[in-house]
């Protein structure tokens, strides 16, 4: 019913920038939490940082001040401009749509890989 597509990601050297994005499918994505959580090697997925239908944003604290979330509803097509990278954000990101209550369903893409090396 939903497909999330993700595309941007590759390689760069730490103090790089990537522009990640996720298009989703559908007319109702304006109405539904947008976030990026991401699962690096031998470590669990984690959130990184999501978007309210408001455009309200959270981050989680190691990605304050160098990662920036974005929608367009118009494009039905979120975003995440990441700069000044670390080798420690090397992981593979994923795209999240939140449809909340009543059926509290988690619609997931397929991740894009972001390696951060020099």
């Amino acid at each position: 019913q939903v497909q999330l597509v993700e595309s941007g990601g590759g390689l760069v050297q730490p103090g790089g920038s990537l522009r990640l994005s996720c298009a989703a499918s559908g007319r109702i994505f304006s109405r539904y939490v947008m976030g990026w959580y991401r699962q690096a090697p031998g470590k669990d997925r984690e959130p990184v940082t999501a978007i309210t239908s408001g455009g309200a944003t959270t981050y989680t604290d190691s990605v304050k001040g160098r990662f920036t979330i974005s929608r367009d509803n118009a494009k039905n097509t979120v975003y995440l401009q990441m700069n000044s990278l670390k080798p420690e954000d090397t992981a593979v990101y994923v795209c999240n749509m939140n449809v909340g209550p009543p059926f509290n369903l988690n619609y997931w893409g397929q991740g894009t890989q972001v390696t951060v090396s020099s």
